[in-house]
């Protein structure tokens, strides 16, 4: 008997007959012996329509009050599986952040999750019941409702299945694993039975929509063995413990896993790309101690993630231009910002530029291999792609490029790191 959790998110809470097809799945898992809590996204949407509510209601919400209208949603979807489950003839009941004492702390509408009191909840599944839990929300220091940003749900899962010391966290959506690349873009994307944590959480921070990056970062601190499973299944379909998703685990299971035969140890695991970064350029900085100081710290304040960061080398005339991005939605705030700053930082003119995108590589296999990055580099010049920036860390190769070869390059750098489907018997 295993102690698990489930996710699911919002296109598996989609209405009624979603949320029956939900349950049947979490009761077969029950009725294969093992202890379930369940944590659920609100419905498909409805977070965009309460948002939405919060802006018309007033331009300038009160974050506090916005959590309040934004977490009815996993409220509403809670109690309805609770009751499907009844209906099932299982024993469930919903537990909500403040009941379960989801202690969060941070800002509002972006809490980040401290500790779980899970005593009453371990007890109430040890008794047969099924816990119903609704993420994304938690209560803060002063009482009050927080919810954690945007794809919280995920963090809440797995935050759930460390506090419970749960031996799985199945996380349920609409695709069946984590793949190569993106299926829709390359149809011989391969999936993968097993990422680790550290690819994982690269692939989920470039661009890869499974999973929300805290959560992963969460689950390699906790420990945490994670699946990524489709939702979308028959209703004859075999309990997950059986069904092969894709496992997210540490180092040391995947090399036990290589060793057992049942994975390939790859030098590359996935290509990821994202559209949702925008180029930034500042021309004539003061080649000077601080000045790149004085470019990032009123963004850092501002809470703008900035990623891809070039220095040109000083020109004779000690002056220098910076380049680097930031999310596509921060853009304006980050313009706004350096214009402001223009006397302190004294740049010459600010360059923008949406219509590019990040590609990136990454794999384990790269911290023992050479020639990741060349072969990444003449793929993309003998297809005639220029690449505007270059980043990269341990495990991972990203390059700036024109927004309209998106998919050419993600084609293009599947095929010549050999994931291509039809070269896995080769």
């Amino acid at each position: 008997m295993a102690r698990i959790v489930m996710k699911f998110g919002g296109t598996s809470m989609a209405g009624t007959e979603r949320i029956r097809r939900v349950a049947n799945i979490v009761r077969k898992q029950q009725a294969a012996g093992h202890e379930v809590a369940v944590v659920v996204s609100a419905m498909a949407g409805e977070t965009d329509r309460l948002v939405n509510f919060c802006r018309e209601a007033n331009a300038l919400y009160d974050p506090a009050e916005y959590d309040v209208v934004v977490a009815s949603g996993e409220q509403v979807t809670s109690g309805l599986l609770a009751l499907t489950l009844q209906s099932l003839g299982c024993k469930a009941r919903s537990w909500l952040g403040w009941q379960l004492q989801v202690h969060t702390i941070e800002a509002h509408a972006k809490a980040r999750i401290d500790s779980i009191d899970s005593d009453a909840l371990v007890a109430s599944m040890g008794a047969g019941e099924i816990a119903v839990i609704p993420g994304f929300q938690g209560v803060g220091s002063d009482g009050r409702v927080t919810t954690l940003g945007r794809g919280g749900s995920d963090t809440s899962a797995v935050a759930v299945a460390a506090a419970i010391d749960a031996d799985r966290c199945d996380i349920y959506t609409d695709v069946d694993g984590v793949y190569t690349t993106d299926p829709r873009i390359v149809a011989k994307a391969r999936k993968l039975k097993a990422v680790t944590y550290e690819e994982m959480l690269e692939l989920a921070s470039v661009g890869a929509k499974v999973l929300q990056t805290r959560s992963v970062g969460l689950a390699m601190k906790e420990g945490v063995r994670v699946q990524v499973l489709s939702s979308f299944l028959g209703d004859d379909a075999v309990p997950a413990d059986q069904l092969p998703g894709t496992l997210i685990v540490s180092d040391e299971e995947m090399d036990q896993l290589v060793e057992n035969g049942d994975m390939e140890r790859q030098l590359v695991t996935g290509i990821a790309h994202d559209k949702n970064e925008a180029k930034v350029i500042l021309t004539r900085v003061p080649d000077r101690p601080g000045a790149v100081a004085n470019i990032f710290e009123p963004l850092a304040q501002a809470a703008i993630n900035v990623d891809m960061i070039i220095q040109n080398v000083g020109r004779d005339k000690g002056e220098t231009d910076v380049t680097f991005t930031v999310p596509q939605a921060d853009l304006a705030r980050a313009q706004a910002l350096l214009e402001d700053k223009r006397e302190v930082i004294g740049y010459n003119r600010i360059i923008t530029d949406s219509k590019i995108a990040k590609i990136s590589v990454v794999g384990v296999g790269m911290k023992s291999h050479a020639g990741v990055a060349s072969t990444m580099f003449r793929a993309l010049s003998d297809r005639g792609i220029n690449i505007q920036a270059i980043s990269t860390s341990e495990i991972k190769v990203s390059v700036m490029i024109d927004e309209d070869e998106t998919e050419l390059a993600v084609r293009v750098l599947h095929t010549a790191y050999g994931l291509d489907a039809q070269d896995e018997a080769a």
